[in-house]
């Protein structure tokens, strides 16, 4: 199923959020994270639960679903692997961070399989450095 690149965003700041904060991750960090409004956040958490890719306990903590989590690891393995990638040909951090961030979205998954691939046969660089 196809959804939003901003659900996917969101759901990927989850992801990223929860390997830092644990299950405490809250709104309010996700629109730090994100930089964008409280308000703008809370109504994509809102859709984000009511479409069963979150959920949120009485503390306001939210947690990713299977459905919620399975976007959130794509969009994040393609965001590593493809920012590794640029910066390791060259591309300034910041930039291919921005690049990344574009590409994962409209990658299709047989161009990213080959992609990936290339890279790891390759040993052009270890595509998953956390950065």
């Amino acid at each position: 199923m196809k959804i939003q690149e901003s659900a996917e965003d969101y759901l990927e700041a989850i992801l990223v959020l929860s390997k830092k904060h644990g299950d405490y991750v809250r709104s309010i960090d996700i629109a730090n994270y994100l930089e964008f409004s409280k308000p703008s956040v809370s109504v994509a958490m809102k859709k984000l639960r009511e479409n069963g890719y979150i959920t949120m306990d009485r503390s306001g903590y939210i947690r990713l679903e299977n459905a919620g989590r399975v976007i959130a690891e794509e969009m994040y393995e393609r965001h590593k692997l493809m920012t590794s990638w640029l910066t390791h040909l060259g591309v300034d951090d910041t930039v291919a961070a921005k690049d990344a961030c574009r590409i994962e979205h409209v990658l299709s998954r047989e161009s990213f399989a080959a992609i990936k691939k290339h890279v790891t046969e390759h040993n052009e660089l270890e595509p998953f450095i956390e950065r």
